[in-house]
Formats: C-alpha cells, structure tokens, sequence
C-alpha cells in the first residue's frame, strides 16, 4: 500500500492528469452522464489510484490465498485444483419428475443436486391440505412424507453427491425425511454431504415463507446445528442467506450487512445452548446473490470474507483457522431476468456467474433464460449448465487465483463496503439486535425504500434495463416453456392416502405424542423428528404438532 509522501505525489499528479488531459477531452467529447451508479445506486469515481487505498495495509486486509483473513479466498489454489461445485436449482411436480430432472442434469457434468420445494411443502402443509389448493409443484417439488423423499432420491447416489435443500420453516422435518431416506438405502448417516438453507431469520426479514414465531423458529435452527455436528458431520446444517434479501429489493451492503448479523445471531443461539465456537462453525455457510454489477459484487464477496473471519477469530474466540472461514453458494440474480427477450438472459446470467467465480465462490446456480415465464425447461437448464462449464474450461479466469486482487477500484470497494456493513451492525446492535430489529420492522423498512429507489430509477430512465424501457422488441417470446404432468397432483393425493392406509397409525401418533413433549420442554426435537417420520407421519402431521407447541406467528403491518 502506498506511503504517505507516495499518496501525495499521486494525488498531485491525479491534478496534473485532470487539468492538462481529462478536461481537453471533456471540452470535447462531454461524459454521458452526471454521474455513474453502481445496481446498488452508489456512485462511482471516473478513476481509482493507489491513493484511494491510503491505510490500508496489505497483509492485514488483503493478504494470501487460503491465509486470514481470507479477502482472496478460503484456498491457497482455488480452482487449480478443484471447481466449485455446479449445482443447478431443480424441482418441480412429483417426485418422480425432478427425479429424473436430477439424473438428467448428473449425466450432463453438473457436480452437486439442488432441491427446490413447492409452496404447500414449504409452508409446511401436505399436498393434500385445503390451504395447499392450485399449488401443487409450480415453484418445486412436493415431498408431503417420507415416500415422496424416497422416490425423490430414488437411484441417485447420495454417498458420492451432495444436496443443497431449500427449505426454512420446515427444514427439521425435510431434512429428517432426506437422512432416513439415504438410511432406508444404506447409506449413513455420517456420510451424507450437503446443505440444508434453515435460515429462518430472513424469512422474518425478506421471504415471508414463515410458520412458528421467532424464539421456537431460532430454537429450531439451534436444534438441527447442534444434532448435525455430533450426528451428520459433513452436513453444513444452515446455509445463511442473503440472496432473498437482494431479491427482496435490498442494496449489495444491505445484502452483506443483513446477512451477516443474521450469521451472527445464530452463532450466538448456539453458543448459548452450550456448543463450543469450534464445534461448529466449520459447518456454517452461506448463500449470496450474483447480480448485475460486476465489481460491486466481487467486492461483496471479498468483504464479507473478511468480516466474518475477524469476528469469528477476534469477536467469537474461534481457535480454529477452519470456523474463520466463509464458504459461500452463489445463485445468479433471479430478480434480474426479463420475460422480454429472455434469450438475452444467457448473457446476464454469464456476467453474473463470472462475478461469482472471480469473487471466489465455492458453489454456484445459474439462472436458466425463461424462469421470468415458468420452470426451467430441459433446454435451457442444460444452457444455463453449459454458461458455468465455459466458464471453467475455455475463459481463462481460473488459471490465476483471485486475478482481480490488488485492483485499486477493487480494493477501494471492498474496504467501502466493509466500512458500510459496520455501520449497519452499528444500527442494528443499538435497536437490541437482530430479533428485537425484526419485530420494529427495521430490516423491512431498509429493503423497502431501496427497493422503491431502484424502481424510480428504472421508471425515470435513470437506470436501464435492456428489453424493459431500452431497446424494446414487441414480438413474442418464441422459446418452449416446460410442462408438468397433468395427473401429478392426483397421483401424488393417492400416495399421500396409501401411506396413511399402510401405516402403523399406532406407532405414528406415538411417535407424535413424544414429539409434543419434546417441544414443551428444552429437549433437542430432532431424533423426535426422525422417529416420525421413519414411522411415516407427514409433514402436515409433524407441523401440526409443532404449530400447536409454538404458535403461528403474523407479522406486524409495518406501513
């Protein structure tokens, strides 16, 4: 980093630069604008120089590869010697469809499965359940018990592969239906690998797919963390998401900040019912948002390394080097897909998962062209797994580690929005914290308005979206949507009535009934759970249970 006397003599020459070259060529040919904005509306300066990074010191906030705190990267060769991990988000309809999307997309190179859930299951209710009608497989599968995960993984091999499930409110019970399925097929339990998201707090904040109030939510969460790090050890229990609070509107330093003092909270959860910060943090992760600004978001992913490490080592008193380190799923920007011309989503969906890889991601989903009109088809899943594999074997981007490392605007950006994120910690710490934040409707307020602006600005012409007020094309997009099997809601009923039909209804409620006790008291609800669902007892059945014990929670209208 540049010392003193060098800043000034780069500054004076930064003067020297304006005056006799840049204001000759603005006389001329003015800028297109007043002022350049980032998708997070922050503005950008025509030119960054060493002088930009005045203070910062190089081995403390930059450093090596695989070294803390880590801005370069969680490895010393990244992806010279291994790829991240291509994990493409399917579900949709029976288990038996995206049974087969799953074996589709293993046969065409992708490395790693990704469940998506359909609403009723995400909402806890069977497929059946009346509040469930006209919702069956449109945004993702329907697992109502044990049978639907078990056809769902039928013949996929879960000893070698590993599976991301997004799911929040009923995580506990889907994830207890994944381990006893790959038990039913022989493999155990210590060997299964994956994620389970199980981030209950942005769903207060953002996604809104809640059921129980926050306390018995957060006493959920620390329930599957601490079951998994003595019972499934390679299974990364929560995946923190801030990728629903950009989809919610948010700013990239709203995503970093949010997210982060949601990880934080959690670790304080589980430190309070007795866990040691070394037991397990290795096994938290997260889930960011890739979108449209290249170096915004490079520069997201590097401070939030960064951060999490210090406060993890310093903050948490972690001693071991593997809890100080942020591993990160990255999906490209749903939010950002167009349904005009949603071929030129392709080209989004590519810049965006290169600011992924760049930014040192350990796993990645692209987005396919024609989500904005319906569930990925085939074709264009398998382009969006092609993007990803271009990317890896034909651009050159791996070949060095962290490439863009040591760019002024870069650096400058990272050491921004490190600075910002603090802020907000600053905010959130003064309202009491993250729950007491939540129930003033802090967070929510702080998405809203962001929200609001970034639709002003498309609206004003401020911003430009290509195909959505630039460069319009009236036509029709011409592209082949997906279409599920018309006779899947009824066959998927008719599974739900023969599991309740062959059953031991005896062993099930038993097996309830010691689940409601769990809940009453401080008791870890997890085995409860498992005992239910290997006797076959639905997810409606289990969330019923606890929605009794725990409430439904509403939220305060905030406007």
């Amino acid at each position: 980093m540049p010392e003193q006397q060098e800043s000034e003599e780069i500054r004076k020459n930064l003067g020297e630069w304006k005056k006799e070259t840049l204001q000759p060529t603005l006389d001329r040919f003015p800028e297109r604008r007043e002022e350049f904005i980032t998708t997070s509306s922050e503005v950008v300066n025509r030119l960054y120089t060493p002088a930009d990074l005045d203070g910062s010191s190089f081995d403390e906030e930059i450093g090596y590869p695989g070294l803390y705190p880590f801005t370069r990267g969680v490895h010393p060769t990244m992806y010279r010697s291994r790829q991240w991990t291509m994990r493409m988000f399917a579900g949709f309809g029976t288990a038996e469809e995206t049974n087969q999307r799953f074996k589709y997309l293993l046969k065409q190179g992708q490395t790693g499965l990704s469940v998506a859930f359909d609403m009723p299951t995400l909402m806890g209710f069977d497929t059946d359940a009346p509040e469930a009608e006209g919702e069956f497989g449109r945004c993702g599968v329907a697992i109502s018990s044990l049978k639907d995960m078990e056809m769902l993984l039928d013949g996929l091999p879960l000893d070698q592969v590993s599976t991301s499930m997004t799911i929040n409110s009923p995580a506990a019970i889907i994830w207890a239906m994944y381990i006893a399925a790959a038990e039913n097929q022989g493999v155990k339990r210590d060997q299964l690998r994956g994620t389970l998201q199980n981030d209950i707090l942005k769903e207060y904040i953002a996604q809104k797919e809640y059921i129980f109030p926050p306390d018995p939510s957060m006493r959920l969460v620390t329930d599957t963390i601490a079951f998994g790090s003595r019972e499934v050890p390679l299974w990364n229990t929560i995946s923190i998401s801030g990728y629903h609070i950009r989809e919610a509107g948010s700013t990239a330093i709203q995503e970093l900040a949010f997210t982060l003092a949601d990880g934080f909270e959690y670790v304080r959860w589980a430190l309070e019912r007795g866990l040691e910060i070394d037991e397990f943090a290795p096994r938290l992760s997260f889930f960011f948002n890739a979108h449209n600004d290249f170096f915004e978001e490079i520069a997201k992913y590097r401070a939030a390394r960064r951060i999490w490490a210090k406060e993890i080592r310093h903050t948490y008193q972690a001693k071991n080097p593997r809890s100080w380190l942020m591993r990160f799923h990255s999906q490209t920007a749903g939010v950002s897909l167009t349904a005009q011309q949603p071929e030129i989503n392709i080209v989004r969906v590519a810049v965006q998962a290169l600011a992924a890889v760049l930014g040192g991601t350990q796993s990645l989903h692209t987005n396919s062209m024609d989500e904005a009109l319906a569930l990925p088809s085939e074709r264009a899943a398998t382009i969006a797994l092609r993007t990803q594999q271009i990317i890896a074997e034909e651009s050159g981007v791996i070949n060095s580690v962290d490439p863009l490392g040591g760019s002024y605007y870069l650096e400058s950006l990272t050491n921004k929005m490190e600075k910002q994120a603090y802020a907000y910690f600053e905010k959130i710490q003064d309202l009491g914290g993250v729950l007491p934040a939540i129930e003033v409707g802090f967070f929510q307020g702080e998405i809203s308005d962001s929200a609001y602006r970034y639709q002003r600005e498309i609206d004003q012409q401020v911003r430009q979206v290509i195909g959505v007020n630039a460069y319009l094309d009236e036509k029709e997009p011409e592209i082949p949507l997906l279409k599920m099997d018309p006779e899947g809601f009824r066959n998927q009923v008719s599974r739900i009535n023969k599991v309740k039909q062959d059953r031991d209804q005896g062993r099930v409620g038993q097996k309830l009934d010691r689940l409601r006790i769990a809940c009453q008291g401080t008791e870890n609800t997890m085995p409860h759970i498992l005992e239910a669902v290997h006797a076959y007892a639905t997810l409606g059945e289990i969330t019923e249970v606890m929605k009794d014990m725990f409430g439904i929670y509403r939220e305060e209208n905030w406007i």
